[in-house]
């Protein structure tokens, strides 16, 4: 499982630089609406230059299964994260690839990601990671909003992060929504997530990165891990 996830990277430069910083995870989007869908002549640039063990996730909003599996083997994705009203079915359709689903927390909660991870169990197969994103009406991700961590926190309890879910349990969490170089630590040390996310947190412009922001982020994400672990 990665850790840190650079999302929305839009040009090679940037995704070099996030790997040498210390990123052990970018995000390609190819949500057409989205400021930071990259376009995949681009997205093959970028898939080019990325060190073997920086995993790269694929960003989809209702995209069909065939679509998702050529973008995989086309460019070496290791993750598909869903965000849009993806079935538990596609998550079993999309085996052997990995997969996150997103969820936008309002004001019921945790309630509808334990809902979904429910009917996953029926199919015997759940995601392989949650991704947490704050809610904002007729956005599917990356407003750059936060949400309450402490719905996640009641929810998750004390649970290592990483450990196999069982049906009452939630798998890795990857935390999202607002996360910048100033709250990311704030962030762990409330959520205890497997990983983080930012994209517009560490930008100069939508789909630019900031390499500044981009290492002022991980350090402090990392540190933020090594204090957990040291009690």
């Amino acid at each position: 499982m990665f850790r840190i996830k650079i999302c929305g990277v839009t040009r090679p430069d940037d995704a070099v630089a996030a790997a040498r910083l210390g990123a052990d995870c970018l995000g390609l989007n190819f949500y057409p609406p989205s400021p930071r869908c990259v376009d995949r002549h681009v997205a093959e640039q970028i898939a080019s230059v990325v060190p073997a063990d920086v995993a790269l996730v694929g960003v989809y909003v209702d995209a069909d299964v065939e679509t998702i599996r050529r973008d995989a083997q086309r460019f070496g994705l290791g993750w598909a994260q869903l965000h849009g009203a993806e079935s538990p079915e596609q998550i079993s359709e999309l085996a052997p690839l990995r997969c996150i689903k997103a969820f936008r927390i309002d004001q019921r909660g945790m309630t509808p990601v334990l809902e979904f991870l429910a009917e996953c169990d029926a199919l015997g197969r759940r995601p392989d990671a949650v991704l947490l994103d704050a809610y904002r009406p007729g956005a599917p991700g990356g407003t750059g909003a936060t949400f309450d961590w402490s719905v996640v926190r009641r929810t998750h309890g004390n649970a290592p992060t990483g450990r196999s879910a069982a049906p009452t349990e939630l798998p890795p969490i990857v935390l999202a929504g607002g996360l910048t170089p100033e709250n990311v630590a704030e962030a762990i040390a409330g959520v205890h997530p497997a990983a983080v996310d930012t994209a517009s947190g560490v930008e100069s412009a939508p789909g630019i990165k900031d390499h500044e922001k981009v290492g002022r982020f991980i350090t402090a994400a990392r540190r933020a891990w090594r204090s957990l672990e040291q009690g």
